[in-house]
């Protein structure tokens, strides 16, 4: 289970990150909460921050209820992937939205992996 919360502490690090950058996004060009309108800039940083959101909600109990029913090695590994993958998706999304596919492309092939393992879990232990 330790290596789970190691994956965890890094999945909550990278959220910390990006939901920083968001907020430097909106002080910089000038965006009073609550709105949610701004130059794209602003509105790709936000973009980042929600989609980063919506995917920990599925992510982290994915993350440990393979730690639990299959294995904490397998649970970390792909939980580092899917970390690895969501920054790769921020930087590229940062750059131009075109750019975010091969960050979400790993880390939902990291999810999915979860699922599956998982499920797998759940079956055979």
């Amino acid at each position: 289970m330790k290596l789970t919360a190691w994956a965890t502490i890094a999945s909550l690090l990278m959220y910390i990150w990006v939901f920083a950058k968001a907020g430097q996004a909106r002080g910089k060009y000038k965006v009073a909460a609550p709105s949610a309108e701004g130059p794209i800039e602003f509105l790709t940083a936000q973009r980042v921050q929600a989609n980063t959101v919506e995917q920990l909600i599925l992510f982290l109990p994915l993350l440990w209820l393979c730690c639990v029913f299959l294995n904490d090695m397998i649970a970390a590994s792909l939980g580092g992937f899917w970390v690895v993958g969501r920054v790769l998706y921020a930087l590229g999304y940062y750059e131009t939205p075109s750019k975010r596919s091969l960050g979400f492309g790993i880390s939902s092939l990291a999810a999915v992996a979860l699922l599956g393992c998982t499920i797998f879990g759940l079956i055979f232990h």
